[in-house]
């Protein structure tokens, strides 16, 4: 261990303002005002409402898909307020990508990911957690799709308002759970499924945490606690790249292309060592020559993960667009089908106009409000430089991965947030430890106190606790608010 190592001087610097927020472009923040925002986001609900009618003509039941396809274009808009954020935010945060471009890429990404890459089967209705065949008829099955479709909606939205990224897909699952309760009782869920969806609320943060913990903890002692940090970074910086690489490319054969190829997790992960290998040896020259005349400190580092970071940014936007969309589009599809053919109890293909709504939806919802929750998720949890989102970004492809195949049903929403935190408190930690060497080496330096220890937390509790609270509360606060809906809307079209 050097001295260079123990010098205070080379101790990472405290983040001393987390209220320091990213610019938006002009366009962007006259839109996101309340009376505009709302207005664009009533007036896209309506042209989709009236887009359905005309399209459906005479049919049967076409007043009550127009209200499940109005349903359905608010719960899109609510997506893309709240549940891009978590792709967008660390890229947002680290100031690889300005607000402005964040929202392109991201909403053509998510676009293409759910009319590309999307619309696959939903063989049972939100992930088998009610049987269809509980439900006594079909206009018992729609009312409760409604109510679970509205539910979720409402839940979203107001998780976007309070400033706490939630799951949507959790949210979705709690609403048919909690119309399903109210239409056939507690025996109609699935309650071996809701076990496991719960403990991915434990499993999926923790995991994501560990592992982009674990990354930045390689990047501090491969690179920057380095001597030479321009050489160090030549060596590592491709390998990174590779990782991250091979780690999209698994991740986007299970998860993004299914309904393209039908790729099995062995197959998908061989795609991905062979992507990490290609990638490694292309990045060796490329950091090389990127590397050249840098100084050799840690802002030169960012140089280096900036691209990686934009692409990883992009890559998420396009598998959360053909998974979370489906899964949100969900209801609206069970109840198109049941409506024109009355067949409720068979598995639920996604039409391809559904898509469209969800698609549009997101994009919307992401222009008029998603800068809120891009913000708070990019640089108010704590802060975020390009090597932190870039472990971020990472762990989510990985956990993903994992999960996959453990088997485990888990949150991308989940897995980001948790990445964020993770990184966030083991830079306590590292911060901390490294502070006790300096102490050791030099014993008469002035002690910290305990208040100045808490003003130095590179985490911000209040955030934690509120998004760990809205978490917990998603599945029964969108159950009891469904279940309520559903007793309304029952009454009205039963």
């Amino acid at each position: 261990m050097s001295q260079n190592d123990l010098d205070p001087r080379h101790l990472e610097t405290l983040d001393r303002d987390l209220d320091r927020l990213s610019s938006l472009e002009q366009a962007t923040a006259y839109v996101g005002r309340s009376n505009v925002g709302l207005g664009i986001a009533f007036v896209f609900i309506l042209i989709v409402a009236a887009a359905t009618g005309l399209m459906l003509g005479d049919a049967n039941n076409t007043v009550i898909v127009v209200i499940a396809a109005a349903f359905g274009a608010y719960m899109a808009l609510n997506i893309g307020a709240n549940d891009v954020a978590n792709n967008m935010g660390p890229a947002v945060g680290a100031n690889a990508m300005s607000m402005g471009f964040a929202i392109v890429v991201a909403a053509i990404f998510e676009s293409a990911g759910a009319l590309i890459a999307g619309g696959d089967v939903v063989s049972t209705i939100a992930k088998g957690i009610i049987s269809p065949t509980t439900m006594a008829t079909s206009s018992m099955f729609i009312a409760a799709m409604l109510s679970a479709l509205l539910a979720s909606a409402l839940w979203v939205n107001l998780a976007t308002w309070i400033g706490a990224p939630v799951s949507t897909t959790h949210a979705v699952v709690g609403g048919v759970m909690g119309a399903g309760i109210a239409a056939a009782g507690f025996a109609a869920v699935n309650w071996a499924q809701m076990s496991a969806i719960a403990a991915s609320w434990v499993i999926s943060p923790m995991l994501g945490g560990l592992i982009a913990a674990g990354f930045l903890w390689f990047i501090k002692s491969r690179i920057i606690y380095r001597d030479d940090k321009i050489a160090a970074a030549r060596v590592w910086v491709p390998v990174l790249v590779g990782i991250m690489g091979g780690a999209f490319a698994a991740y986007l054969s299970v998860k993004g292309l299914k309904k393209l190829i039908k790729i099995d997790l062995t197959d998908a992960i061989m795609i991905g060592v062979a992507v990490a290998l290609l990638l490694w040896l292309v990045m060796i020259p490329v950091v090389r020559r990127q590397s050249r005349g840098l100084e050799n400190r840690n802002k030169s580092l960012k140089v280096l993960f900036a691209i990686p970071l934009i692409v990883s940014a992009a890559l998420l936007s396009f598998a959360h667009g053909a998974n979370d969309v489906a899964n949100a589009v969900g209801p609206l599809a069970a109840i198109v089908q049941a409506s024109t053919s009355g067949d409720f109890t068979q598995a639920v293909s996604i039409p391809f106009w559904v898509m469209i709504i969800g698609a549009f939806g997101i994009s919307f919802g992401l222009f008029l409000f998603g800068p809120k929750l891009i913000r708070m998720v990019g640089s108010q949890i704590t802060k975020l430089n390009p090597m932190r989102a870039y472990c971020v970004a990472l762990s989510a492809a990985i956990t993903v991965i994992v999960a996959s195949g453990l088997g485990l049903p888990v949150s991308s929403t989940h897995i980001a947030i948790g990445g964020v935190f993770g990184v966030g408190f083991f830079r306590e930690w590292d911060t901390e430890r490294r502070l006790r060497r300096a102490k050791a080496v030099t014993p008469d330096a002035p002690r910290v106190g305990a208040a100045e220890r808490r003003r130095r937390k590179l985490v911000r509790r209040s955030h934690f606790m509120t998004i760990i609270a809205a978490w917990v509360i998603t599945v029964p606060a969108a159950a009891t608010l469904s279940g309520v809906l559903f007793i309304a809307i029952n009454r009205m079209i039963g």
